[in-house]
């Protein structure tokens, strides 16, 4: 048993390390510090003729201090608990008489698995309206009872999407009240003239895919998160086969929310994002029967990468 398990995370690509523990703690003696997020910002001006370094750079800095450094929730995160999220910004386009800078955001956050130096991806989308003015003297502050900047609300929707998630994978349905706060964002950004608020006809966009999430018809899918994470990859060192049928169970949960709500982009996200992962838990491990159902189930979500799931079957 031990040997397969070995075999397993080697597939997953790790290594074994002493249990890290929670991922978030109350308040105990040492090395307990606020901030929630340990992100990451990339900004990338390769499509742009006219630049000046010094305004992207400063634009990045004070991205990462506006994330980091503030404590957006009452919970206390020890430093090896912070949740490390990517910010990785492509411009299109910059004026710079007015700062409006019109681009892509590819947000992407990850969690470790207990008991492991494994980061999984736990939620990634790729944002085609990232619009906001900016200037390198600009503060970025943030008011939650006063939204008039679109770089802030931006990303404070995303700052808590990704505690919302992280706390969603820690206990059934975790992270409401900070998902919660997102859409409070989403409805009092839908005034400042930006793309991406709007509350109709796009189920892609920030206000789509949280009101998907939120939807009580899709509470499946927010037990999946919890499912998948928690009672799959978190007991894969424990009983790797005891995590794989937890996981498999998730697959149906993932089922059931593409059912309920079948415009949803979410179950393909998730199909996406998590690709690779599931073909390393079933190809060379499982029964034929789990195989073939975890396939059934992802073609049916995602035929776009039949090639992936053609794997599993191995």
């Amino acid at each position: 048993m031990k040997r397969g398990i070995f075999t397993l995370f080697l597939l997953l690509n790790i290594t074994q390390l002493p249990v890290i523990g929670v991922l978030f703690s109350t308040v105990q003696e040492g090395g307990i510090f606020a901030q929630e997020l340990k992100a990451k910002v990339v900004v990338n001006t390769a499509q742009l003729s006219n630049t000046k370094t010094e305004t992207f750079d400063a634009l990045r800095e004070k991205i990462e201090a506006f994330i980091n450094e503030r404590q957006w929730t009452n919970l206390q995160f020890r430093e090896n608990e912070k949740i490390e999220c990517n910010f990785n910004i492509t411009v299109s386009s910059w004026s710079e008489s007015d700062g409006l800078i019109k681009g892509s955001l590819l947000m992407t956050s990850s969690r470790p698995v207990y008991g492991s130096s494994y980061n999984t991806t736990l939620y990634s989308v790729k944002d085609g309206d990232f619009q906001f003015n900016f200037q390198p003297t600009d503060q970025l502050e943030w008011n939650p009872e006063f939204i008039d900047n679109n770089l802030t609300a931006m990303l404070a929707y995303y700052v808590y999407m990704i505690i919302g998630y992280d706390m969603d994978a820690m206990s059934p349905l975790g992270g409401t009240t900070y998902l919660q706060t997102a859409e409070s964002i989403v409805n009092n950004a839908q005034n400042l003239g930006f793309p991406g608020w709007a509350s109709f006809n796009n189920n892609k966009n920030r206000f789509g895919l949280l009101n998907d999430y939120l939807d009580g018809s899709m509470e499946d899918y927010r037990m999946l998160v919890y499912k998948y994470h928690r009672e799959g990859l978190d007991q894969m060192l424990e009983n790797t086969n005891t995590a794989r049928t937890a996981i498999t169970e998730a697959l149906d949960l993932l089922e059931a929310s593409k059912s309920a709500r079948t415009m949803s982009q979410l179950p393909v996200l998730f199909t996406e994002y998590k690709r690779d992962e599931l073909v390393n838990i079933y190809a060379g491990h499982g029964t034929s029967q789990e195989k073939e159902h975890a396939y059934n189930i992802l073609f049916g979500i995602n035929t776009s990468l039949g090639e992936y799931w053609e794997k599993l079957k191995k």
